[in-house]
């Protein structure tokens, strides 16, 4: 078996965009907006964790090859009940990024659940209203 052989492919301009969703309670939105989460702002914390797991891939993903990764771009939206993160991701490279993007956007969702979980637990530890869903390619995109 082994990694795919892409040494044949040229190596060209490679973009990808994913995003998730965080649904959290509207009480721990409201922190976030005021800034008043107990371990800083989740967003800050968010993007380093998110642009860190994008270089990262390769070494949680078996088959992903070692990418030299040139921009990736963080974005945060708060909805009424939810998170909504993007993540993008470029590189000149044989092969494409959207598992960069993938794993970029899924460790920023979860570095946000992290900050967030004392908020979000209820009287049993459990939560209720708390996941993560609609993760997703949103695009992609080579150069000719």
């Amino acid at each position: 078996m082994g990694m795919v052989d892409v040494s044949s492919k040229d190596i060209i301009l490679r973009e990808a965009v994913a995003e998730g969703v965080l649904n959290l309670r509207p009480e721990t939105l409201d922190l976030i907006v005021r800034n008043e989460i107990k371990k800083g702002h989740p967003f800050c914390f968010a993007e380093a964790s998110g642009m860190l797991a994008v270089k990262q891939t390769h070494l949680v993903i078996p088959h992903c090859h070692p990418l030299p990764v040139e921009s990736v771009e963080m974005a945060f939206e708060l909805e009424p009940s939810q998170v909504r993160v993007r993540c993008g991701v470029k590189a000149r490279a044989r092969t494409g990024v959207e598992m960069e993007a993938l794993v970029g956007v899924t460790a920023a969702l979860n570095t946000i659940w992290d900050m967030v979980k004392y908020l979000e637990k209820d009287e049993n530890g459990q939560y209720p209203v708390t996941r993560i869903t609609d993760v997703r390619v949103v695009s992609k995109k080579k150069e000719r």
